[in-house]
């Protein structure tokens, strides 16, 4: 990897107690780790780096001091990740790696450092931070606990001065929760140009304000989000707001999923809640546009509990609350199978349930690289066509991504 020692200078320099958090990911190849992360901890008073790696189902985790996990970031680095993310009090970082090991290194100061020279080695003592660095890891939000964040205050949400009120706090954990997912796909983000989001079915938009917010005035990342619903009323309380906050590249519109043509191109696609096949038009919206990123949590998926039949699992489909139950985990099965097919690298992660539902899984996408993982395709894509005949199932987004010629599948 070139600029190998101007790296490990710029890992060694964020390398303190004012760390927020490294992420590291694009995988070279999908035979190993898909993930890294580092964090800063404080074990016995002593503050050490735990750097966590993810496969699709485990997540190993070792904790490290500063020389050393300066030097294994930067070992895979040089050997497995494109993109890294570095946030920190003081200042954010991003690395983009080429095919030929080529670094691009660009960094953004936030405030000055202390001019004590507390920052100019690793220090031990405690950080002048909203995060606590445990060990155990007390919960770290990005909205913090203490810190009053403006829309929140007006939402509710919070006080003026800061303080999660007692019965909104479910929703403050939500929100938090979101946004740990919007920060993990930074990297297949631009911060050099507009990002056009698209939130599918916003309702009350408290998820939209506080994406707007944590990537825009947080980040710095130039936006531009269109929240989308139904209610008319609705969209006319959030437009209220939106520009009550000052979030002048936030803007709402009222109309339905399968209709929505305001865009020709977006990086990212977000549909919370939407009902039934609403999510399937969401998800191939977002193919069609060459999203980025998607960020699904899919509800009340009614269509394949209508169509199901299978022989050898009629003694338990004549149960309808266990179909029901056994529809809608195939039915986001096969949504994430058919981005995988897209050309996506597709998760189903566990969500905190939404306010009125109990539904709790998100599909998260993020798009490959053309051409990658076709061999495995094409075994996943016969596995996939008899499961479906297998059930006597044909799911709308199949029906909508081969009508556009999105991905190849009867014929296939």
């Amino acid at each position: 990897m070139e600029k190998q020692e101007e790296v490990r200078a710029l890992l060694r320099n964020y390398l303190d107690a004012d760390l927020e958090r490294m992420i590291f990911s694009g995988p070279r190849s999908r035979d190993g780790f898909l993930r890294m992360t580092v964090r800063p901890v404080a074990i016995r008073g002593t503050l050490f780096f735990q750097v966590e790696e993810f496969t699709e189902k485990q997540a190993f985790q070792k904790n490290l001091a500063a020389p050393e996990a300066a030097e294994y970031v930067l070992s895979q680095l040089d050997r497995l990740y494109r993109n890294g993310e570095i946030f920190s009090r003081r200042a954010s970082a991003h690395l983009l790696i080429g095919k030929r090991g080529t670094v691009t290194l660009k960094e953004k100061k936030k405030i000055a450092a202390p001019a004590d020279g507390a920052h100019g080695g690793v220090s031990c003592a405690a950080p002048a931070s909203p995060f606590v660095l445990s060990h155990n890891r007390a919960k770290r939000y990005l909205f913090p606990e203490g810190t009053p964040v403006p829309f929140l205050v007006e939402l509710g949400v919070m006080t003026k001065e800061g303080k999660v009120v007692r019965a909104r706090y479910d929703k403050f954990r939500q929100i938090n929760r979101f946004l740990e997912y919007v920060e993990d796909v930074l990297p297949a983000l631009s911060p050099d140009r507009v990002n056009t989001i698209i939130d599918f079915g916003c309702g009350k938009s408290y998820l939209t304000f506080a994406m707007y917010y944590y990537l825009k005035e947080m980040k710095g990342y130039p936006v531009h989000i269109v929240g989308l619903d139904l209610k008319q009323d609705v969209i006319e309380l959030c437009s209220r707001l939106s520009r009550q906050f000052g979030f002048s590249d936030l803007e709402f519109s009222c109309g339905d999923i399968a209709g929505y043509e305001g865009v020709r191109q977006a990086d990212m696609v977000v549909t919370l809640h939407a009902c039934d096949t609403a999510t399937d038009y969401a998800l191939h919206k977002a193919v069609r546009w060459g999203a980025r990123v998607i960020l699904s949590v899919p509800c009340c998926q009614h269509e394949l509990n209508g169509q199901m039949e299978n022989e050898l699992l009629a003694p338990i489909l004549k149960y309808g609350i266990l179909k029901e139950r056994m529809a809608a985990l195939i039915t986001d099965g096969i949504r994430a199978q058919f981005l995988e097919l897209a050309g996506y690298h597709s998760q189903i992660l566990e969500f905190i349930d939404m306010e009125h539902t109990p539904k709790n899984l998100m599909i998260r996408a993020v798009r490959r690289e053309a051409g990658a993982r076709e061999k495995k395709n094409n075994r996943e894509k016969q596995a996939l066509k008899e499961l479906l005949d297998g059930l006597q199932v044909r799911p709308t987004l199949l029906e909508l991504l081969e009508k556009d010629g999105l991905i190849s599948f009867t014929a296939g």
